[in-house]
């Protein structure tokens, strides 16, 4: 394996801004900001939203209804089935 063509992996917290939950890896990612964990300086990196906080991961997301929009549509331009 070639060691110049590699990234360099570092460890990262990544926080979710939104539900405050932090998620402790290793990235490629890097930022100015540090983080001590266990001893081992990790970077933090923040996103806006995570599976912590999506609303499809926590349960509370709306289900739309097509079928009512279909036949607005249909209704709108008189289009007969």
């Amino acid at each position: 394996m070639k060691s110049s063509i590699h990234p360099t992996l570092n460890p990262v917290v990544f926080v979710d801004s939104g539900a405050g939950v932090e998620f402790v890896t290793r990235s490629t990612m890097t930022s100015k900001t540090m983080k001590s964990i266990d001893g081992v300086d990790h970077h933090l990196i923040y996103v806006d939203i995570s599976s912590a906080s999506h609303p499809f991961y926590t349960g509370k997301q709306r289900a739309i209804s097509v079928a009512g929009r279909v036949d607005r549509f249909n209704k709108k331009y008189n289009i007969v089935k």
